[in-house]
């Protein structure tokens, strides 16, 4: 069982910048992968970015690539998302997950899901 709470989130300008944390509590983060996942209103859940274990892959959604940095410290069973050059259109509820397994673009393939951070970008 694995708990996670995001944080970080907050209102900006454009082209700010934010960090958002995702703390884990329970057993064996490092085995995990990571992901974030973002839902505008209105809109359905997306994908933004994934890391695998160790840290040794890391994938994006078009949309941030270039702008986004995700990271992971397994001796704090913390997961990152650095936020560079922020658009009003990424405005959304932020949520980290974690999954068994390799580095999947699916919101239901990822077993464990934090209760989101809102980021709202002011244009």
């Amino acid at each position: 069982q694995v708990q996670l709470v995001e944080s970080g989130g907050g209102s900006v300008q454009a082209g700010d910048s934010l960090r958002l944390s995702c703390a884990a509590s329970g057993r064996s983060f490092s085995t995990y992968t990571m992901g974030w996942f973002r839902q505008a209103p209105g809109k359905e859940r997306e994908f933004v970015s994934t890391i695998t274990r160790s840290g040794s892959s890391t994938f994006y959604a078009d949309s941030v690539k270039g702008r986004f940095t995700i990271s992971r410290d397994d001796d704090k069973n913390t997961l990152y998302l650095q936020m560079t050059s922020l658009k009003p259109e990424d405005t959304a509820v932020y949520y980290c997950a974690a999954r068994a397994g390799g580095a999947y673009y699916e919101w239901t393939s990822y077993m464990y899901r934090g209760q989101g951070t809102q980021v709202t970008v002011a244009s």
